[in-house]
């Protein structure tokens, strides 16, 4: 076990959480790394994530012949409620208790990427995603497999038989499971003939079609049989590809992008022989010596979302129009519930340019009200889902966003210590002289000016 140390447990709390809440600050010094992942793999009662917007019946958007003014309000409901979906979840990132949990729901919510209008499929995707985040890999598995928002995002609801789509069994190969190089196309088109029938009713409900379903032999990585989609799913899973995959990805997500292959092997060889145990992979990574040598600290830039949810974590705010932080997630390109493809979101320097760095740096000062959000973002293509259409029109409203901060909390909390040792992972290039020499050497502005340097953006 590492020894408990304020670098170990700052790298600790970004990586299995979205960094250290205001009320950790104070013990952050002196509490034993071990203490702290056991406080972080706390579980307490479940609870969903849902929406207050009423609900509306489930029409077939692509078949239904009601007016068009009834699709126009059911969309805009659908819009209503994804909206409240993705705040609640950005909620429970910045004031659950349980890091831990929502920390790899979030990875889970990109790496079993699906975009769907339908806020009902939505949130139903969302809560087993949330559920089974710390749990079995196969239960979650076979259940996102069997969401109708998945079903519907990847079209295996019109997979049947004699006209099969391999658009699901592509993807649940080559991104949720074993990854390129591990299949055949020929063991796509038979997966394909595998999951035909699957589907859902109209209430979303998962429905398996026996007379849409192909009950003829097939052969499919190397076993043959009249297989159904739960054979495939199974024998996906008796792959130790599929181990190593979801465990290099794991990997670079929480360690390291680049991936030390001695360690992931001997990680991939345990999760395998636990029968994919989630929580056991975590605590084992978070537990070893390895995960806080110096070249795993500070080396990753944080997503738009884990930069957001880890200054509400460190500001005790109050946001007046929650919305403002839909728009910043898209302004910053990652808007929860909306991943680019089915790829999910890149990573890395990917999600800094010329104009997402600026507003990035600006955000502390905007956030503390010190300047207006004056940004003009790319015009995109795609169907807005919890936005109205023109942004440029939106972000007006956005120039003086009502956000209060309770600075005296944050003033007590850090007052009499070095700021940049709480807030900032790797401080080496960080010239302290000219922080403080940027306007007064009070605590809110050495927190804002901290939070608007380059360094802040890595953990």
């Amino acid at each position: 076990m590492v020894v408990s140390s304020l670098i170990n447990n700052k790298h600790l709390l970004w990586r299995a959480g979205f960094g250290a809440g205001i009320s950790q600050f104070e013990d952050l010094k002196s509490q034993e790394t071990k203490t702290l992942i056991k406080d972080l793999f706390k579980e307490e009662n479940f609870t969903e994530i849902t929406y207050e917007t009423p609900d509306v019946e489930t029409i077939d958007y692509m078949n239904d012949k009601s007016p068009a003014e009834k699709k126009k309000e059911i969309q805009k409901i659908n819009r209503e409620q994804n909206e409240e979906l993705n705040l609640n979840f950005l909620n429970k990132m910045v004031n659950s208790k349980e890091q831990m949990r929502e920390k790899m729901a979030f990875f889970w919510h990109g790496h079993f990427a699906s975009r769907v209008q339908n806020s009902k499929f939505n949130r139903q995707i969302l809560n087993v995603i949330r559920k089974n985040a710390l749990g079995n890999f196969k239960d979650l598995l076979f259940e996102v497999s069997k969401a109708p928002a998945m079903l519907n995002f990847l079209n295996n609801q019109q997979n049947k038989k004699d006209h099969p789509n391999e658009n699901f069994a592509r993807e649940v190969m080559e991104l949720f499971t074993m990854g390129r190089g591990n299949y055949t196309e020929k063991d796509i088109r038979e997966g394909a003939r595998a999951f035909t029938g699957w589907g859902y009713d109209k209430e979303g409900n998962f429905i398996e079609r026996p007379k849409q379903h192909d009950e003829g032999t097939k052969t499919f990585l190397g076993k043959t049989g009249n297989f159904t989609g739960t054979d495939a799913l199974n024998i996906i899973l008796e792959q130790k590809a599929t181990a190593k995959f979801i465990t290099a990805k794991i990997y670079k997500f929480f360690v390291n992008e680049n991936v030390d292959e001695t360690i992931a092997d001997k990680l991939s060889e345990s999760f395998y022989q636990s029968n994919y145990d989630i929580r056991k992979l975590m605590t084992e990574i978070f537990s070893n010596s390895w995960f806080y040598d110096k070249k795993n600290i500070g080396n990753r830039i944080k997503s738009p979302v884990e930069l957001m949810v880890g200054m509400m974590r460190t500001l005790p705010m109050n946001i007046q129009n929650p919305e403002n932080l839909i728009v910043y997630q898209k302004l910053l390109g990652q808007m929860l519930l909306y991943p680019p493809n089915v790829s999910g979101w890149p990573n890395g320097k990917s999600w800094i340019d010329s104009s997402t760095l600026m507003l990035r740096l600006q955000i502390p000062q905007i956030w503390s009200g010190l300047r207006p959000l004056d940004y003009r973002p790319k015009e995109d293509d795609d169907v807005d889902m919890g936005l109205k259409n023109n942004t440029n029109t939106l972000t007006k409203s956005f120039k003086n966003p009502n956000i209060t901060i309770d600075w005296a909390r944050v003033e007590k909390i850090f007052n009499g210590k070095n700021v940049e040792d709480y807030l900032i992972q790797s401080s080496k290039s960080l010239d302290m002289n000219s922080v403080k020499n940027f306007s007064d050497n009070s605590v809110k502005m050495n927190v804002i000016n901290l939070m608007s340097t380059p360094e802040y953006q890595l953990m």
